[in-house]
C-alpha cells in the first residue's frame, strides 16, 4: 500500500470511477506538462450535496460538498495518472465555486474542505493556488464545484 492509499484509507475514502461528462466536453485534458480537470460537483453515488450555501446548507455542509468535490477531483487524477496518484506532481490550481445565498461572503472557508483533503492525502504535492467565487447557481443545483490544473508524469490523454 502506497502512502497516498494510506492516507485515504485513515480518511475512509474510497475514490469513486468517475462518471461520464454530462456534456459536450472532457473530463480531462493534458496539454504541455499540465493535466485540466473539468470541475467536478459535490455528487457521489447517493447523489450528493445539493443546496444554497448560506440559505438552505449550513458552512460545515458546504465544507463537506467541497470535501466531495476533492474526492471527486482525485478520482480524475487518478484515471489521468494511468491507476498511480503517485504520479501526481503538483496540483498546480484549483478554481472554486460555491453556490451561495445573498449574505454568504465566507466562500474560501468552504473551499478549504477540498483543499484540505487534497494536501492531507497528497502531501506537499496537494499545496496550490486557489480562486473562490461565489455564485448564482452551479449545474443540477449541486452546493460546490472545483476544477484544477494538476502537473501529472505520464499523464493519460
Amino acid at each position: 500500500m502506497t502512502d497516498i492509499e494510506a492516507r485515504l484509507a485513515e480518511l475512509g475514502v474510497t475514490l469513486p470511477t468517475p462518471p461520464n461528462p454530462v456534456a459536450n466536453y472532457v473530463a480531462a485534458v493534458t496539454t504541455g506538462g499540465l493535466t485540466y480537470i473539468s470541475g467536478q460537483v459535490s455528487s457521489h453515488a447517493d447523489g450528493g450535496i445539493r443546496g444554497t450555501v448560506g440559505v438552505d446548507l449550513d458552512p460545515a455542509q458546504g465544507r463537506d460538498a467541497a470535501r466531495l468535490c476533492g474526492v471527486n477531483l482525485l478520482a480524475q487524477m487518478r484515471v489521468a495518472a494511468r491507476g498511480d496518484l503517485a504520479r501526481v506532481r503538483r496540483v498546480v490550481k484549483l478554481g472554486g465555486f460555491v453556490q451561495c445565498g445573498p449574505d454568504f461572503s465566507d466562500i474560501p472557508a468552504i473551499l478549504n474542505g477540498c483543499s484540505d483533503l487534497l494536501v492531507h492525502v497528497l502531501g506537499d504535492a496537494g499545496r496550490h493556488s486557489r480562486s473562490a467565487v461565489g455564485v448564482y447557481r452551479l449545474p443540477l443545483g449541486f452546493a460546490v464545484e472545483v476544477d484544477a490544473v494538476v502537473e501529472i508524469d505520464g499523464a493519460a490523454n
